[in-house]
């Protein structure tokens, strides 16, 4: 059971944005002007929302060379970020890894729309910058209201993601490397 339990909040801490959420925290700050933001702070809010977003379209392998690689996942299979080893030569028939099977998926889609719910829940709603930036006129009852949905969306996206496990690796959570390297690594 307890194996089931942390099986499951693996699952749940692999698909929860946190060093998107980290990166979010760090740079906030900057682009909202610790708050007090004008229009070019809510556009580069609203970018750096964006890219945020599409690190949920991420994915990652282990290269020819033993290397985490990381790309982006799209209809006809991952875009490498940094390809030095050839392994996208493979879907044209002469490397090493086929990145076709990585391709976009309607599940990616489903779990992307969750994280991005969460990810905008604690940045759009429960950051005092990005909320005095947007939203400067909240009044108490509304500022209840906002504090309270960020753990609601959570908690639904934390069961979806429970139930539906994504076998994406995305940036920060790697995919796991062949026991074989493991055992040669410990020699």
């Amino acid at each position: 059971m307890a194996d089931v339990t942390f099986k499951g909040i693996g699952d749940v801490l692999k698909l929860l944005p946190t060093a998107t959420v980290i990166v979010y925290e760090v740079l906030n700050p900057i682009v909202t002007n610790t708050g007090a933001c004008h229009v070019g702070h809510k556009i580069a809010t609203g970018i750096l929302l964006g890219l945020c977003a599409l690190s949920t379209f991420t994915d990652s392998y282990v290269g020819a060379d033993g290397k985490v690689k990381y790309g982006l996942v799209t209809p006809r299979g991952l875009l490498p970020f940094n390809d030095d080893d050839g392994s996208n030569a493979a879907a044209a028939g002469g490397g090493t890894r086929d990145l076709s099977r990585y391709k976009l998926r309607f599940a990616d889609f489903v779990h992307a729309t969750f994280a991005v719910a969460v990810f905008a829940g604690v940045s759009l709603l429960a950051d005092a910058n990005t909320v005095t930036c947007f939203y400067p006129s909240l009044k108490e009852q509304q500022k209840i209201v906002v504090m309270a949905l960020p753990p609601l969306v959570g908690a639904a996206a934390g069961v979806l993601f429970v139930v539906w496990p994504s076998t994406r690796h995305g940036i920060g959570y790697p995919p796991p490397r062949p026991e074989t390297t493991a055992l040669a690594s410990q020699q």
